[in-house]
């Protein structure tokens, strides 16, 4: 398989783009020589949206997931859905509603992460409502309501959200940057994309390779709505949108 160029690292709010068809997999999945779709990945779902060609009805795509090789994407269609021919010009169209929510939401997961000093177990986006699990020894170290009001002044606040690259060495250097415990960033290509909330990283500063909004006043209000145990230690704290 090729790689697939990932336009949505360069800029998250591209709604569509062209693209050339490299290949249709045994499964019917479609490779593209670059695309805006994200691939499920780091608890982010998939995109999904449409391919539109020229010459057939336009291809619904159901989600878009990683080859095996993590550098090929491939556009799975929905059921009964026709792949479009091999070396055919398409135009790819993002749900953009869904994928906007995602954004939101991933991004008002890292303020989640900011505010919660404990070790981040594992996660989930969607687009209504995400949680963190956190290896938490003392049940009375978070407060549903005391993080809601925490988490809605750093929305209001207002504070940039901006990406930067580091070097995998670099990454071996700094492993306090690392908050996950069970989903590693994503690497193999050499280096490593950090995304900072806050001039200077004041917020937070993290190793992800999911798509986020431009400032943390988009993400909207926010409440934290259930503090679970999960476990002798895991706590796992759900957000959704106010």
């Amino acid at each position: 398989m090729a790689t697939t160029e990932q336009l949505f690292r360069s800029d998250a709010y591209l709604r569509d783009c062209t693209a050339t068809v490299l290949a249709v997999d045994e499964r019917g999945g479609i490779v593209l020589d670059r695309t805006i779709f994200y691939p499920m990945a780091g608890g982010q779902p998939g995109d999904r949206g449409g391919i539109e060609t020229a010459a057939a009805a336009p291809c619904p795509i159901a989600t878009t997931v990683y080859d095996a090789d993590r550098t090929t994407i491939v556009h799975v269609p929905a059921e009964g859905a026709a792949a479009p021919q091999v070396g055919a010009g398409v135009r790819l169209v993002l749900d953009w509603e869904t994928r906007y929510r995602h954004m939101r939401m991933h991004t008002a997961l890292h303020l989640l992460a900011s505010l919660v000093k404990f070790p981040v177990t594992g996660g989930q986006i969607g687009a209504d409502e995400g949680r963190l699990d956190f290896d938490i020894t003392d049940a009375s170290a978070v407060d549903k309501d005391a993080l809601t009001a925490a988490l809605n002044a750093l929305v209001a606040a207002d504070h940039p959200v901006s990406e930067s690259w580091i070097t995998d060495a670099e990454l071996d250097s700094s492993p306090q940057l690392v908050r996950t415990m069970s989903v590693k960033p994503p690497r193999g290509s050499g280096r490593v994309r950090l995304v900072a909330i806050g001039e200077n990283d004041a917020v937070d500063l993290q190793p992800c390779g999911g798509t986020h909004v431009r400032a943390t006043s988009e993400i909207g209000p926010v409440a934290v709505t259930r503090i679970e145990k999960k476990g002798k230690q895991n706590r796992r704290i759900r957000v959704a949108f106010a």
